[in-house]
């Protein structure tokens, strides 16, 4: 494949070392509006940029008919606008909080978990862990993983860093040179369940990122990462 890669920080360079080992070429870097791209050398845009271009990327991608995967975080208020345009250009499209396999089979545990514990006396709360440098907070895949949890809770809503029994806690924390961690609590007074899952680098976001883009190559539509893994059930 050939690839437009945007952003081009850490985990852009992850995803340029494992594309390249998987056999595909980095067409081009958009790391700066000034920057430009040619589509018609492109197959597939992945995009990693800042909440802040993400939706333009995007819809610069879909504009050209371009298939296109995002792994940005902290712009999806705008995310009903990138399915319409996607729907009326006829595009491909894929977003995913976290790109890692172990995550996304850690998203299924954490649903079938929140399931068996709705009616029992467990009070659920979410401890996410990233690196410094992460722009967001709560982050994308703690926000997913809320959500999952709601539909089979009494709690309101998610908010970050509450005391508000009404509401799920997800507390956020910033530490030098951790990928992420998240951790999954239900706590009764007489025991506690925990799951947790640590990323130990961020080549397994990058792996599922380029496995993303090779998915959605010649498909048309609104993919998630359940359908790249083959997920549904």
């Amino acid at each position: 494949m050939r690839i437009a890669l945007f952003g081009y920080g850490k985990m852009g360079k992850a995803i340029e070392r494992i594309a390249l080992q998987r056999g595909h070429r980095i067409i081009t870097k958009v790391d700066t509006p000034e920057d430009t791209i040619d589509y018609k050398e492109v197959d597939v845009a992945i995009d990693f940029s800042t909440p802040q271009a993400a939706f333009n990327n995007i819809s610069s991608a879909l504009n050209n008919h371009t298939p296109i995967v995002s792994g940005t975080t902290g712009w999806l208020e705008r995310y009903d606008e990138i399915t319409k345009l996607c729907n009326n250009k006829k595009g491909s499209f894929i977003y995913a909080s976290n790109f890692s396999l172990g995550v996304n089979l850690f998203f299924e545990l954490n649903k079938y978990l929140a399931k068996l514990t709705q009616n029992f006396d467990y009070e659920p709360h979410i401890i996410e862990t990233h690196h410094t440098q992460k722009l967001d907070a709560p982050s994308g895949t703690a926000i997913t993983l809320a959500e999952q949890i709601l539909p089979f809770s009494s709690k309101e809503q998610w908010k970050l860093n509450t005391d508000n029994p009404q509401n799920l806690n997800i507390i956020a924390k910033r530490l030098k040179d951790v990928p992420g961690t998240h951790q999954i609590i239900y706590n009764s007074t007489i025991d506690e369940i925990e799951i947790k899952h640590t990323a130990k680098s961020r080549e397994g976001f990058a792996l599922g990122a380029v496995m993303a883009a090779e998915y959605i190559v010649n498909k048309k539509g609104i993919f998630t990462m359940k359908d790249v893994l083959g997920l549904k059930m």
